[in-house]
Formats: structure tokens, sequence, C-alpha cells
């Protein structure tokens, strides 16, 4: 979110200064992992569909400007039983905002997709934007564009403090003061510690990816394995990526253990690759092969699971971005439009009151 919303705000003609204590991209937080999900029929609650409709296009324009490639549509398929979470909540976006989807039977996914192994009473709504987002290359591509900008960015600098006297940001860092007319904090996991000045109910949560190679050679790839969200039981999901050349990638969604963001538990204990496999065995098993590489990622959740992202509550010259409870780096191209919004005209032309700072209580 800082990366794309220092773009953002560079091509606004604003002066900007980027912070951040590591060398992006790295992966100490969230944003790494060689691909993100992106999808239209947006499962958590339809007012997020206006805003990935808005990153689709976003990210499209910084595809064009910087010559990276950041998007690969795969399809998108959401598994697991019809009224449950997953498929009822998707299927409940697409037909608010008239997304193009199918409602596919068992059988008819075991016929288009054979690697899939549905168990009794369970289907897939099938959306056909669904893809692949590559978030190294992603920030990459924002921090490239918004030096060329003309953006200072100073990396390996840890900010200590900050504070607003007289209308003016002060911003301290282990070597130097800054000022500002304004200061965007998007820090991450860190945003649930002091770092806000204010209490935002965040939780960091610990989750592991895994990449592990097909059982048999071929057959995983994008036009065989479409992106996949799978709610095995209720309110338990697992999420997987075709074979993109670096094994077939899956993870649990959530039910990952505390964190610490500056000292989370990087080593992968064996009943954890245990637990992902034995869900993986009965259902996609072709993918159940020698695992290749593991790597830790971080969810920063709100109490309710949806984003956090507006003024502070005392200091208006603030913006609080950027904790996204496992499901935001899609959004970032649009989130950084937003910021540079915000900033510039103090308005957007999106609803943000289901994200406002200190709201409390789940959204509706």
């Amino acid at each position: 979110m800082g990366s794309a919303a220092a773009y953002q705000l560079t091509h606004r003609g604003l002066r900007v200064l980027g912070l951040d204590r590591f060398h992006p991209p790295h992966t100490n937080g969230s944003s790494h992992g060689l691909s993100r999900i992106i999808r239209e029929a947006y499962f958590e609650h339809p007012l997020y569909v206006p805003l990935v409709q808005r990153a689709y296009q976003a990210w499209a324009e910084l595809e064009q400007r910087s010559g990276r490639r950041l998007l690969t549509v795969t399809g998108g398929l959401m598994i697991g039983r019809p009224d449950g979470t997953l498929v009822a909540g998707a299927r409940r976006s697409a037909v608010d905002h008239a997304l193009p989807y199918e409602q596919l039977s068992a059988e008819q996914i075991r016929r288009r997709f054979p690697a899939f192994h549905l168990t009794t009473g369970e289907v897939g709504l099938l959306e056909p934007r669904a893809g692949v987002l590559d978030p190294e290359e992603g920030i990459r591509a924002s921090l490239e564009q918004a030096r060329l900008a003309g953006a200072e960015l100073r990396f390996g600098e840890t900010v200590t403090g900050w504070e607003v006297k007289d209308g003016i940001a002060s911003v301290r860092t282990e070597r130097d003061t800054f000022q500002a007319g304004h200061l965007v904090l998007a820090a991450g996991s860190w945003m649930a510690g002091s770092l806000p000045k204010t209490r935002l109910g965040l939780a960091v949560e610990r989750q592991v990816l895994y990449w592990f190679a097909p059982v048999r050679e071929g057959g995983l790839g994008p036009a065989e394995l479409p992106i996949f969200i799978w709610e095995w039981a209720p309110d338990r999901f697992i999420y997987g990526f075709p074979d993109l050349g670096d094994g077939v990638k899956v993870a649990r969604h959530h039910e990952g253990e505390p964190a610490d963001p500056d000292r989370p538990r990087r080593a992968m204990a064996a009943s954890e690759e245990e637990g992902v496999r034995k869900v993986l065995s009965g259902r996609l098993p072709d993918a159940n092969g020698r695992l290749l590489q593991s790597a830790v990622c971080l969810y920063t959740n709100s109490p309710d699971g949806h984003f956090t992202l507006g003024p502070h509550p005392e200091f208006p010259q603030v913006l609080l971005v950027s904790p996204c409870s496992g499901h935001g780096f899609k959004f970032a191209s649009v989130i950084g439009e937003i910021v540079a919004d915000l900033v510039t005209v103090g308005r957007t032309t999106f609803d943000l009151s289901p994200f406002r700072v200190g709201r409390g209580g789940a959204t509706d």
C-alpha cells in the first residue's frame, strides 16, 4: 500500500518521501511469495467489488507504464457447500454486481478440471477474470515509477516516532527528522503496535506458504488448474495457484498462530505441513508431491476482518492505511489512488465508511 501510495502521490505532482525499515520488496511482512490472488466475485462482501474492478484497471495501467508483467488471468474456482460462506458469498457479489460466473456441479468440475476431487454436496463457482498478481514485481514497478516521478525513497531507515504540531507532521528516524503536510502510515503488521498512536484492535497472524511439486509431470499449469479457494469445512479455507514454474502454491487462509512482526517463527513444524497435506490428499492429490519450498507471511487482522483505512481520529493530516486482514494485496493499486485522492482533495468516490478507523463491531 505504501509503494502504491508513493507512486500515485508523485504522479499527482506532490513531493514525496518514502521510508521503509527494510528494502522492498522483502519477505518480512505480507507482500511477498511470488503470487497473490485477484478475484472479482468477492465472497467477503459485495462492497469490495467496485474497488477490485478499479484495481484491475490500475494494475493494467501500471503494467503499461512500467513494461512489467503483473497479472496473469487463470480464472478462479471457489469450492464448497452451496450455502457456505465462500460459494454463497461469491454468488452474492456476482449477482449484486452482474458479474459473469458459472456455478458448476461436482461432476462438471471433474470433467473440466480433473485435478479437483470434490466431496459429496460440494459445488464450485467459476469466475473468468480471476488470476495471479506478482507482488514483488508490483512493488518494484510502483517504487520505480515513484522514483522516476521524483520521489525520494530511503530504505533501511526505521521510523522511531512521529507527532503533529501546528498542522505539520514530524517524523523521526534513526538518522534524521522530516516534516510534511501529510503523513501516510502504511506499515502493515507494525500498525498493530504503538506506531499509529491509537487503538486499532489489530492482531498479527503467522501464515505458512507451501510450494509442492506436482505428482506427475505437467497437467497443473494455468490451463488445467485455475486459482482456487476451497472451503473444505465450515469457515475453514485453503487456497492455491497453478504451477507457474515454481510448483503448486498452497496455503491455509487464517488459522495461523499469533505473531510478533519483529520475531515471527520462521521455521515450519512438520505438523504444519502434514495438516495441509491431509487436506490436499483427498481433494487435490496431484499437487501433493515433494515440498519444494515454504515461506512465512503475516496477516494483520482487524476485529471484523475488513480493512482499516482513513484519517487518524486525532490528526486529520495522518492517514492510517493497510491492515487488510489477509486479503488486501490485490487492492494495492486502487488504495494508492484513494490515498492520493484523500491527500490532494480530501475525498474519494469510493465509500470508505466500512473501513473507517475506530469503527468497532462487524461490518454488515
